[in-house]
C-alpha cells in the first residue's frame, strides 16, 4: 500500500478480508461494558482517528489521564501508547477493551458477546477460516485494519519528495528552514525528517516538562512504569506529526490546546522540572518565526483514508 511520498510503503495486507473484518469490529460497541464505546470512540475518523478532547471518556463518562493519540500511520510504529508498553498493534488493539477507565470489559466477556452475533461469525469464517471467535483474532483484526490508516501525501511530501516547489507557501517554507535548523527550532532533533523516513518522530520517550505537580515533579510516571528507570520519569513517546494540525489538544495530557501555544511552549523552554530533557531549551524565536513553524506543521496535513 502506498504511504505519504515521504514514507516508505506498507505491505499490502494479504487477506482483505482481515482488514474488513478488523473495521467492522473498531466500529463495534460491543466492545465497551455498557455497548456505548468503540474503538473509533477515541480515534475518531473525522477527527485524524483521535477524539478532540482533552482527555478521553470512558464507560459511564469516566476520564481517562491521558490524551488518545492519532491511529493514523500507526503501521509505522515500533512500541505503541504514549508510555510504549505495547511492542504491537495486536498487543496495543486489546488494552483499551479491559482497561476500568475505558471500555471496562474483559476479553472473555469481549469475546462471548461477538460470538451471539451469527453475520460476524460468518466474517470471522472469510478471514480465519472457521467461525471460532476469540481475543487472539480479534486483535489480529483490529490490528490489521490499523495498518491501512496511512494518510496521503501532505504539501511537505509534495514540496520535499515530489519536486513540487509551489506545494507549500513561502511561510510553511521558512518553517521548515527553521524546524531542521539545530541553532534555531532544533525541532527534527526528536521529530526526524529522514531521507526515506519523515514519519517526524525519533520513536523514543522524553520529559518536555509537561503535566507537573507543584514540586515540579510529573503527575504521569509515563515510560518509568514500564522500565522503572529514574532517566524515564516523565517521559513520553514522540508522536509523529503528520496530520498534527486536525489533532488538537496536544501532549500526553492534553494540556496545549493550540499548534501556536505548543510552539511558545518549547520556544519558552519548557518547564524547570528537574526530570527535562537536555535538549528543550529556550529558542529565542520571533512572533514571526513562531508564525512560521505554525505554518509548517500546517503543512503537514495528507489526505485520509476513507471511513
Amino acid at each position: 500500500m502506498p504511504g505519504p511520498l515521504g514514507l516508505p510503503p506498507v505491505e499490502a495486507p494479504a487477506n482483505p478480508a482481515l482488514v474488513e473484518l478488523g473495521k467492522k469490529i473498531f466500529f463495534d460497541t460491543r466492545l465497551s461494558a455498557d455497548n456505548t464505546l468503540s474503538c473509533a470512540s477515541c480515534h475518531n475518523p473525522s477527527l485524524g482517528f483521535a477524539d478532540g478532547r482533552r482527555l478521553s471518556l470512558g464507560v459511564n463518562q469516566k476520564t481517562g489521564t491521558r490524551n488518545a493519540p492519532s491511529l493514523l500511520n500507526s503501521a509505522y510504529g515500533r512500541l505503541h501508547f504514549w508510555d510504549g508498553r505495547a511492542n504491537s498493534l495486536e498487543e496495543q488493539a486489546g488494552g483499551p477493551m479491559s482497561n476500568t477507565v475505558e471500555m471496562n470489559q474483559s476479553h472473555d466477556v469481549s469475546v462471548r458477546k461477538l460470538s451471539a452475533d451469527p453475520a460476524l461469525a460468518s466474517a470471522f469464517e472469510q478471514a480465519f477460516g472457521s467461525k471460532a471467535i476469540d481475543i487472539d483474532r480479534i486483535r489480529r483484526a483490529l490490528a490489521a485494519y490499523e495498518r491501512t490508516l496511512l494518510s496521503g501525501a501532505s504539501p511537505f511530501d509534495r514540496y520535499r519528495y515530489g519536486g513540487d516547489k509551489s506545494a507549500m507557501s513561502a511561510a510553511a517554507i521558512r518553517g521548515l528552514a527553521l524546524f531542521e535548523n539545530p541553532n534555531k527550532g532544533n525541532c527534527a532533533a526528536c521529530h526526524l525528517i529522514g531521507p526515506k523516513d519523515a514519519l517526524f518522530t525519533d520513536h523514543l520517550f522524553h520529559n518536555l516538562g509537561v503535566g507537573l505537580d507543584e514540586d515540579g515533579e510529573p503527575k504521569d510516571l509515563g515510560r518509568y512504569e514500564v522500565t522503572k528507570r529514574d532517566a524515564d520519569r516523565g517521559a513520553f513517546k514522540t508522536p509523529s506529526l503528520r496530520n498534527v494540525a486536525l489533532t488538537a489538544p496536544y501532549m500526553h495530557d492534553g494540556s496545549i490546546k493550540s499548534l501556536r501555544a505548543v510552539v511558545d511552549f518549547y520556544n519558552g523552554g519548557g518547564s524547570s522540572s528537574p526530570h527535562l530533557d537536555p535538549r528543550i531549551k529556550p529558542l529565542g524565536l520571533s512572533s514571526a518565526e513562531v508564525d512560521d513553524l505554525v505554518q509548517f506543521l500546517e503543512a503537514l496535513n495528507g489526505d485520509l483514508p476513507s471511513k
